[in-house]
């Protein structure tokens, strides 16, 4: 039996992509790369291109019966964040924006 190889959907590169271009532009990410394996589809981003992957976010269907397809992983391996909604998922990565407060 052959494995399919996984891919990102267009709605799912579509949030990958936005949110990829608002940290090119606060200066935090420079790269990326798109990886299709036989079990998981990866998205890296990187600070510079000769560095290792800042974060990883990938998709794993056979995990998401349990605790969801996607999973945001840093540069030692952890992962920061997991579940079933993809946009949920990259929220970890958002920076959060301070707000005075009177």
């Amino acid at each position: 039996m052959q494995r399919r190889t996984v891919f990102f959907e267009r709605a799912e590169l579509d949030s990958l992509f936005r949110l990829y271009g608002r940290m090119v532009a606060a200066g935090e990410w420079r790269d990326y790369a798109l990886d299709a394996l036989p079990d998981r589809a990866l998205f890296s981003v990187y600070r510079r291109t000769s560095e290792a992957p800042l974060y990883q976010i990938e998709k794993r269907p056979e995990d998401a019966r349990r605790q969801g397809p996607y999973a945001v992983r840093a540069i030692d391996g952890r992962i920061l964040r997991r579940g079933h909604d993809l946009a949920r998922v990259l929220d970890v990565l958002t920076p959060k924006r301070m707000q005075i407060v009177d």
